[in-house]
């Protein structure tokens, strides 16, 4: 059964960002047609072309089988102007099912005009029908644009501690 496209939330108008050409923003599940813009959008942030990467992401998240998998995009007129890519995972670590966000962006030119806002706000309500709860992420603690977004729309710690060692 396909999920259902999130009801777009109202967007805010900001003079310098995604509405400069009054286009208003919408979120809706990625389609196959927009994944150049997605790569380009990543690179433009990244630095880097990661072509075969989001094509997996694609394959994964973006086909539109699973109700618990997610690859939206924000569109201003014809343009991309932000991604989100979330999941729903079961018991992992021993916690009830919950959301992950686990890739968001915004066009650097459509930043703070509630872009970021909208594309959470639409995962959250997919993660809802479904029966979740609880919504989490994991980010560089150096990145501090990220963290500041995510921090603004009400996450805060959690009760998880990320472990890692190098391998080498």
């Amino acid at each position: 059964m396909r999920t259902p496209s999130p009801r777009p939330a109202p967007a805010r108008p900001d003079r310098r960002g995604a509405q400069a050409d009054g286009d208003a923003v919408a979120v809706r599940p990625v389609r196959r047609g927009d994944l150049d813009q997605v790569i380009a959008l990543d690179a433009t942030v990244t630095g880097l072309e990661k072509q075969s990467y989001w094509r997996s992401v694609y394959r994964r998240y973006g086909a539109g089988t699973n109700p618990q998998r997610h690859f939206l995009v924000a569109v201003a007129g014809r343009r991309i102007v932000g991604f989100l890519i979330g999941e729903v995972r079961d018991w992992e670590f021993g916690s009830p099912p919950c959301g992950w966000v686990f890739a968001i962006d915004v066009a650097p030119d459509s930043r703070q005009a509630g872009v970021g806002t909208q594309l959470l706000q639409a995962v959250c309500t997919l993660f809802r029908r479904v029966g979740v709860r609880t919504v989490r992420t994991m980010l560089s603690s150096d990145n501090t644009l990220i963290l500041s977004f995510f921090r603004s729309q009400g996450m805060m710690a959690g009760p998880l501690i990320p472990l890692e060692m190098d391998l080498d």
